[in-house]
């Protein structure tokens, strides 16, 4: 499975069945060539051009499974990073 076929899958709650957004990035452990966790965009926050963009990092092994059209993941403890504005986004 590639990176691509990873960014158009819903990632889903397991918990609450509630969408979450798609993967925009992934945290790699190239020391050891695996994947650490995927980050996400929450819904409607995508790319930052609705307001301010959250992300989610859901760690590797809080994937449940991994099916045609969407990753389940456990939500009970991911981390939240800090929000970026558009203007931030664009000094980057």
């Amino acid at each position: 499975m590639t990176i691509s076929e990873l960014q158009v899958k819903d990632i889903v709650a397991i918990e609450d069945g509630r969408k979450l957004g798609y993967i925009t990035d992934l945290e790699i452990d190239v020391d050891r060539g695996y994947i650490v966790a995927l980050v996400i965009a929450l819904k409607g926050k995508m790319f930052g051009l609705f307001g301010n963009e959250e992300e989610m990092v859901i760690p590797w092994n809080h994937i449940v499974t991994i099916g045609a059209d969407v990753i389940l993941v456990r939500t009970e403890t991911p981390k939240l990073t800090h929000s970026m504005n558009a203007n931030e986004y664009d000094a980057q």
